[in-house]
């Protein structure tokens, strides 16, 4: 049997519902925003729509219906109260009309079988016989991550985006690698292409020290550009990135050059991004290699 779950993007309601439940069959994902028009499935494929429904995807269903077995949406909230929504955002409450709550009646008229995600919802909605689906984590085979990070502020914009090809390899080519920087908007539109980037707010320097002694991070990047304005740069990178129990990868640049000694403290690279790709990976594979070079920082913090 082969189900067809169609989801807007990645979310925790196909996550820790939908997904788990249909584990033992055979699943083809389709994101709810993309056009369905030219989407073919084998007879008696079986369709679910989580949270949310579309014109398109509405009327690729009439077109196709003769063909699919079972239908069925699921939620995980009161999407078909009006009334439930009243506190809620305007913003949000509009999407849940013109994405939920206005095609109830077609997915009746359609027999669509209901899940939801509790006993409140299969009350509230028995006149629908629906399913109740259990959470279940969907954190089972994930590998733990190794954040690697770069802390600059909006006055690296340029290192920010000589960064981006860097990140783009090193989490294609490892999924247990994880990406924080610090961003606006802007920042956030350029990653958001890929998966496990986390863009933070910038912050006041003092919630910024509490943050970097939280642990989690293993390997820091600082870049240094070649520009009018980099010639005045410290090497107080360093002490940040050691802060955050991580190891380095500097620009071979008089500025780090100073403090860091290749393979002793850290690494010094030259501009190259393959090379930095293929040493932010090479650290996060060889802890012992990376805790050396941590044991010799930190004592490089604590002497200075």
């Amino acid at each position: 049997m082969s189900w067809l779950v169609v989801q807007q993007g990645d979310n925790p309601s196909s996550d820790y519902f939908v997904k788990p439940a249909l584990a033992s069959e055979e699943l083809k994902v389709c994101d709810l925003l993309s056009p369905p028009e030219d989407l073919s499935v084998d007879t008696g494929t079986d369709l679910v729509f989580v949270r949310y429904l579309t014109p398109p995807w509405k009327r690729w269903v009439e077109q196709n219906y003769a063909s699919l077995g079972r239908l069925a949406f699921f939620m995980d909230d009161d999407l078909f109260d009006l009334s439930a929504h009243a506190k809620l955002p305007l913003r949000y409450r509009w999407k849940l009309y013109r994405l939920a709550w206005r095609h109830q009646q077609w997915l009746k008229r359609l027999n669509a079988e209901l899940w939801v995600s509790n006993h409140w919802l299969a009350e509230k909605y028995q006149h629908w016989q629906p399913r109740v689906m259990a959470p279940q984590s969907p954190y089972g085979g994930s590998p733990l991550q190794k954040t690697f990070f770069y802390h600059g502020s909006a006055s690296h914009g340029q290192e920010i985006r000589w960064l981006l090809p860097v990140v783009e390899e090193v989490l294609q080519r490892d999924p247990a690698f994880s990406f924080e920087l610090f961003g606006n908007t802007e920042i956030r539109k350029l990653f958001s292409h890929l998966p496990r980037v986390h863009v933070l707010q910038p912050m006041p320097w003092s919630a910024y020290k509490a943050l970097v002694g939280r642990p989690g991070r293993a390997i820091g990047l600082a870049p240094l550009l070649p520009s009018s304005f980099n010639l005045a740069r410290s090497a107080t990178k360093f002490f940040d990135i050691t802060q955050a129990g991580a190891v380095g990868i500097y620009a071979d640049h008089p500025v780090y050059q100073s403090i860091v000694q290749h393979e002793h403290n850290g690494l010094l690279l030259p501009l190259d991004q393959k090379t930095w790709a293929d040493a932010v990976l090479q650290l996060g594979h060889d802890e012992h290699y990376r805790l050396h070079m941590l044991d010799r920082a930190r004592s490089y913090c604590a002497d200075s």
